[in-house]
């Protein structure tokens, strides 16, 4: 269990009172300038904290006219544990040593006389008592700025353990991010694809409001899910690591980093609905990612344009310069255009061009038919 620290008052207030106690003790002479020196010694013990240089320097005439020593040890004691320049804190304990072996009697002032070897005991004895206090105080000062580390630890290791779940929060949240947008998002574009082809095929006027509000529902449903995926990976992340949605602002970096020879024609209006421009930029994207696959050396002519309420994107590659390498694919790519554009009302056609390279082209409507 950890003690209580005195508090400041208190310690000074008992510093104080031992310091007098050692005035009437070791101070009998009625001699006003011992007296004096001694109980300015003891007032300057209020100064250690604050200034402990000024008050250690008010505390040696005491070691030097009389027997009271306990203030200046204390002075010095308060510096070394706050001081951390050895040099002054050496300089310290000598003159408090030099006071201690010297006499001052006004107005005869005289040394101490070493003539006699038994002498070396006093001398060994008045620097053993003024560097204790300086390596007492040392050793404070080392303890209190070990404790200052300890605690520094403690709160690193702390802060490590938070990040530590932070992280294992965040991958559970991807993965379940992940389960929702593969499963459940594409389960209900199925939905939503099925329930559309059946309130275009169907002649039942109920079964085509039926189907109509089902495609609603599933549209809504599949919205809300995708909110509830980006919710939950922004969860327990910064905003800066979010990767932003795309944009047709970011189709020239597309063409420009994609490493295949292509022309890009846009002309659009501005201030396209975010959805449509979303839905253009996938279709280019995975237009060169397959031209990259499958047709290595092809060059590449994308065209965007907007033309009777309508958004047309075309992309049209050339037959490949150099064999097609055989690299892993799910194949649901042009699926996934498909489900994209049919849930905005549009269409994609994809086939091969004659000249033997292929062609992708993207209808989406400004206004979706419901």
């Amino acid at each position: 269990m950890r003690a209580r620290r005195i508090p400041a008052p208190v310690l000074d207030a008992l510093l104080i009172a031992v310091s007098l106690l050692d005035i009437w003790v070791h101070e009998q002479s009625d001699e006003p300038l011992r007296r004096a020196a001694a109980l300015l010694a003891t007032a300057a013990l209020t100064l250690r904290r604050h200034m402990p240089l000024p008050a250690f320097l008010l505390s040696l005439p005491a070691a030097l006219v009389t027997d009271a020593i306990f203030a200046p040890l204390a002075a010095l004691y308060t510096l070394a544990s706050l001081n951390r320049h050895r040099v002054l804190l050496v300089a310290g304990a000598l003159a408090l040593a030099a006071c201690d072996l010297t006499y001052w009697h006004w107005p005869d002032p005289g040394f101490a006389d070493f003539s006699d070897s038994s002498d070396l005991v006093t001398v060994t004895y008045s620097l053993a008592t003024a560097t204790a206090p300086v390596f007492l105080g040392q050793l404070v000062q080392a303890r209190r700025e070990l404790s200052l580390r300890l605690a520094e630890i403690s709160q690193a290791r702390e802060h490590e353990r938070e990040l530590l779940a932070q992280g294992v929060l965040a991958k559970e949240r991807a993965q379940l991010a992940r389960e929702m947008h593969d499963v459940v998002s594409h389960q209900v574009s199925l939905i939503a694809v099925r329930a559309g082809a059946l309130q275009v095929a169907t002649h039942d006027s109920a079964a085509r409001e039926a189907a109509t509000t089902i495609r609603q529902l599933s549209v809504q449903t599949l919205e809300e899910l995708r909110h509830m995926v980006s919710v939950l990976r922004a969860a327990g992340s910064r905003p800066t690591e979010l990767t932003p949605q795309p944009s047709l602002a970011d189709l020239r970096r597309l063409v420009d980093t994609s490493g295949i020879e292509t022309e890009l024609h846009t002309d659009l209006p501005d201030a396209l609905p975010a959805p449509l421009q979303r839905a253009v930029y996938r279709t280019v994207q995975e237009a060169l990612t397959n031209v990259r696959k499958h047709a290595p050396g092809a060059t590449a002519v994308i065209r965007v344009r907007y033309e009777d309420d309508t958004v047309h994107a075309a992309v049209v590659n050339t037959a490949p310069t150099r064999p097609a390498l055989l690299l892993p694919g799910a194949h649901h790519g042009l699926a996934g255009l498909r489900q994209r554009a049919e849930l905005l009302g549009g269409t994609v056609t994809a086939g091969p061009a004659p000249d033997g390279g292929y062609e992708l082209h993207v209808r989406l409507p400004l206004r979706r038919t419901p």
